[in-house]
């Protein structure tokens, strides 16, 4: 079982020409081992890309994901994570989205998929990030 990040859907989406056939790669290697998840968060991100619902749900089916919601459990750790971000001078406001991931991973115990690992390091130490290695 792997929670699956939006930059990776992103890359494959897109075609991406650096990072698309790493992601598609992973993805792949991820689906074997077990079911790949998306929760609200990730969708409503990857949605930005389809004017319709009906064709977001079409790639995710296509993909294999399965919807998983977020435990209340994660959205609690979520706003206590970003609180301690705020606190150490953190100045971007858009950054709560991953940390509602990357607490669903850490609650749920769920292999993290994503090509952006240095925020869920830093965060949430105890999950299991399959990432690029580091430069």
């Amino acid at each position: 079982m792997t929670l699956v990040d939006t930059n990776v859907l992103l890359d494959i989406a897109t075609d991406d020409p650096a990072w698309a056939g790493w992601s598609l790669r992973q993805l792949d290697a991820a689906a074997v081992r077990g079911p790949t998840f998306i929760n609200p968060v990730i969708y409503s991100e990857l949605s930005i890309g389809y004017s319709r619902i009906e064709d977001l749900d079409k790639i995710v089916a296509a993909v294999g994901l399965t919807f998983a919601h977020i435990p209340r459990a994660a959205l609690f750790l979520a706003g206590k994570v970003f609180q301690r971000y705020r606190s150490r001078g953190g100045k971007r406001t858009g950054v709560l989205p991953d940390f509602f991931i990357g607490a669903h991973a850490a609650v749920a115990a769920l292999p993290l998929l994503t090509r952006d690992p240095r925020r869920y390091r830093t965060y949430f130490s105890g999950i299991t990030l399959i990432a690029p290695e580091p430069d």
